[in-house]
């Protein structure tokens, strides 16, 4: 089962969400502090975090800028509220997912699933897909711009991979909610938008002038390149 490093500083909350992932097999260090977090992160090497975003001191979306600075761990942002500031923030820090808390145990393991489910490496095509200045290892699950490596978050890589498979097909966000973040039910257009910013950040020489990621507005998201 993946390990899980949960970072939160309610002591109810940070004992029933880790007494709820014991349960289901996990094994979890917790954290109250984001400084405490990231020690705990270098010694405990998780396969996921759990980051709640208020925190005392260094904030969750300072520990999630911190930890993106070199690693791609997979993070789910655990957040109070679901207003529009609070979930953009955390996104645009690199978070691959968030929660609105209170959440059912049974709600926060089916999420870390899901974003683990966005490493594993798709199978059925060629292992090396070249589109433009772009190298595409769905086996090795990289991608390379002009010879360079990229490092690309999951949700990142999952979007990268699954707009790539269909050139010039256009995604709604409902779709891409469905297909890249597993989530059936009627979903959060700012975990798309979000990400896709990041990924054009990454892969785009004018992020403002896409190439590979172009919007239709009313309708979704296609992939180029032009």
């Amino acid at each position: 089962m993946p390990r899980v490093l949960l970072i939160e500083d309610d002591p109810s909350v940070r004992e029933g969400v880790e007494l709820g992932l014991r349960r289901r097999g996990h094994e979890v260090r917790t954290a109250a502090t984001g400084e405490s977090g990231l020690a705990a992160l270098a010694e405990f090497r998780p396969d996921l975090l759990l980051l709640d975003l208020m925190l005392p001191g260094m904030n969750g979306v300072q520990v999630c800028r911190r930890v993106r600075e070199d690693s791609q761990l997979p993070i789910i942002m655990l957040t109070a509220r679901g207003d529009d500031f609070d979930v953009v923030i955390g996104l645009e820090a690199g978070a691959d997912d968030y929660i609105v808390k209170p959440a059912r145990a049974e709600v926060i393991e089916a999420r870390i699933r899901a974003v683990l489910r966005r490493m594993e490496a798709p199978g059925g095509r060629p292992s090396v897909e070249f589109h433009g200045d772009l190298a595409v290892d769905r086996a090795g699950l990289t991608v390379a711009k002009n010879g360079e490596r990229l490092a690309l978050a999951p949700s990142e890589m999952k979007l990268l991979l699954h707009l790539s498979a269909a050139p010039e097909q256009v995604f709604s966000r409902q779709q891409l909610l469905e297909h890249v973040w597993e989530h059936s039910y009627h979903g959060d257009a700012r975990l798309v938008d979000a990400c896709v910013r990041r990924l054009r950040n990454k892969i785009e020489d004018i992020p403002g002038s896409p190439r590979y990621i172009q919007t239709l507005r009313g309708f979704g998201y296609r992939f180029g390149p032009l």
